[in-house]
């Protein structure tokens, strides 16, 4: 993505120079035409949060006041039109549709509308009248229906990026006649159909992002054509098929995304010309054979990701001087029966590395450079031993997955890296209590705690304010003793899971104090008393269960609460009211 961003800034700060130095004239009022098409556009835009269009007051747009808006100071007509806001800012957007006005902006080099979220309706047919038109951007906006195969007809065309909105059906062919093209982004929309033969006239292509979407077929032959081509994204759609021998030229090639599609065959020996290669995602496809050991040639590749394939043993030989830039590996859920970590692996200063699933056994592994480390991922395994000690020198551990292993150990002595954000050690043999994990020495950095399915004890310890938690799943133990109030410090709560434990007491009125929580489940534990009406403060919560606990009275009556599905809150003493029977008024 950082690739796709830098080709996309080189072609804007281009455009822009282009535009101002065009002249030194003295600077003229803009054309009316151009301003009555501005103000058309603004016309169609019924709500605007990020102030933008607030400016865009007065006779002349072209003196700098009008924000976005940049004109050719020697004829007054309007070149730029930038219109940006981001997706990370929800309470910044526009709302309306695209004025087909902005089709008289004639001489219109760059029109950039991102990020307005609400913008909606269709591409008005008026752009084919954009022939200066060098980059056309309207990114993660809410726009529909077809992409217009009218935009096939502006000649001068370097970018195109459509992505993030709501666009269906095939991809048209007529964008093929874009032959200047360099940076081409259609992701995050539901596209379907295959990728048209009219794209093998994209000889200067550079940058290619058609992830995301509903794409079917067999990845093009003519793909390898594209020599100039560095970052290739196909990923999350339904492509089927080998991969052409073709791919294999592109010597520029530094980003290679296919993961999440329907792809087979093998990899062949020459992907060692992909001398370029940084990131080489392939996961979720049907991939079978051997991992090709020529992969081990490619000195710029940094991140490796062949997860969820039918990869089989054995794993590439690899030499010290193989993979020098090597951080990231990714060979989970594969036909790998590798029984030990690699040498290679093990000796690397690697600082991610995902294993789930490959078959591991014994001991956890002592690993040569466990400071490199920052997410390790061993889950689904058949791993045993002490986690303390393995863990003693990770320094810069964010990350750890060792669920669906057979550790056992006492989790209230188990000291965990400083650094840390999220731990998951569910379905292994743990005992002990959670007084390592929460204390009020607890980081902030700690964000995910899952320990289901163990045999951790006691109770649920007491929580200060200023943690960060987001999960806290600890179902499935024996946790007894009361939930205290002091839960109400965990602002951030997204989920939280004390399912099928020992659990006594009443459900704490500070419950409702944690706005954020999407999932809740009390089940089968012995709580006692009334459901809290305070839960009714939590607006986002989509799960709730109340099922087979000791509860009695009436249940908080509005939303969601009163829409959860009966099951929700079966197996009580004597719980009422909506999706219930009715309270009798004694218990209301």
């Amino acid at each position: 993505m950082q690739i796709l961003r830098w080709v996309f800034k080189l072609l804007l700060v281009s455009a822009v120079f282009q535009t101002h130095s065009a002249s030194q004239a003295e600077p003229v009022i803009c054309s009316s035409q151009d301003r009555a098409a501005l103000l058309g556009f603004k016309s169609s835009i019924s709500k605007d949060t990020t102030g933008i269009l607030s400016s865009w007051i007065g006779r002349d747009c072209c003196n700098g006041d009008w924000e976005g808006v940049q004109c050719n100071q020697a004829t007054g007509r309007v070149t730029n039109l930038v219109l940006q806001s981001s997706i990370r800012e929800p309470d910044l957007y526009m709302k309306g549709t695209l004025s087909p006005s902005l089709g008289n902006l004639r001489f219109l080099e760059v029109l950039v509308i991102t990020g307005m979220r609400y913008i909606t309706g269709s591409i008005p047919d008026g752009f084919t009248n954009l022939t200066h038109l060098t980059q056309l951007v309207l990114e993660d906006n809410s726009l529909g229906g077809n992409v217009p195969s009218s935009l096939g007809r502006l000649p001068l065309l370097r970018t195109l990026s459509l992505a993030g909105n709501r666009f269906a059906g095939p991809v048209p062919a007529s964008l093929g006649n874009l032959r200047s093209l360099v940076l081409m982004n259609l992701a995050r929309n539901s596209l379907s159909g295959p990728i048209p033969p009219t794209f093998k006239s994209f000889l200067n292509l550079q940058s290619l992002d058609l992830s995301f979407n509903l794409l079917s077929g067999p990845i093009p032959d003519f793909i390898g054509q594209f020599r100039n081509l560095t970052y290739l994204d196909l990923s999350s759609n339904k492509l089927s098929g080998p991969l052409p021998v073709s791919i294999y030229a592109l010597g520029k090639l530094q980003d290679l995304s296919l993961g999440h599609n329907e792809l087979s065959g093998s990899l062949s020996d020459r992907i060692s010309n992909l001398k370029s290669l940084t990131s080489l995602h392939l996961s979720g496809n049907n991939f079978g054979g051997h991992i090709p050991a020529s992969i081990s040639t490619l000195h710029n590749l940094w991140s490796l990701n062949v997860s969820r394939n039918q990869f089989s043993d054995p794993l590439p030989a690899v030499s010290g001087r193989d993979f020098p830039s090597l951080l990231s590996i990714d060979f989970s859920y594969n036909n790998l029966n590798l029984g030990t970590i690699p040498n290679w692996i093990r000796d690397k200063s690697l600082s991610d590395v995902n294993l789930a699933g490959c078959k591991l056994r014994g001991a956890l592994p002592k690993l040569t450079r466990p400071h490199a480390l920052m997410s390790l991922d061993l889950s689904d395994n058949f791993l045993t031993g002490d986690l303390s000690a393995f863990l003693a020198n990770m320094t810069s551990l964010q990350k750890l997955k060792l669920s669906k292993n057979q550790l056992k150990f006492d989790l209230s002595k188990l000291k965990l890296p400083e650094g840390i954000s999220s731990i998951d050690l569910s379905s292994n043999q743990v005992s002990g209590s959670l007084s390592s994990l929460l204390n009020n020495q607890t980081s902030s950095f700690l964000e995910e705690i899952d320990v289901t399915n163990n045999q951790v004890s006691g109770s649920i310890p007491d929580t200060t304010e200023g943690l960060n938690l987001r999960i806290l799943n600890i179902g499935s133990n024996r946790i007894g003793g009361q939930i205290p109030s002091s839960i109400s410090n965990l602002v951030e709560l997204e989920r939280l899971d004390i399912s099928r434990n020992h659990i006594t007491g009443g459900i704490p009125p500070g419950l409702g104090q944690l706005m954020k929580l999407h999932w809740l489940d009390l089940s089968i534990n012995s709580l006692t008393g009334r459901i809290p009406d305070s839960l009714l403060n939590i607006k986002s919560l989509k799960h709730a269960s109340f099922r087979a606990n000791r509860l009695c009275g009436g249940i908080p009556q509005g939303r969601p609460f009163n829409i959860f599905p009966a099951a929700a809150y079966l197996h009580n003493l004597c719980l009422c009211g909506k999706p219930l029977p009715p309270c009798r008024k004694a218990m209301k």
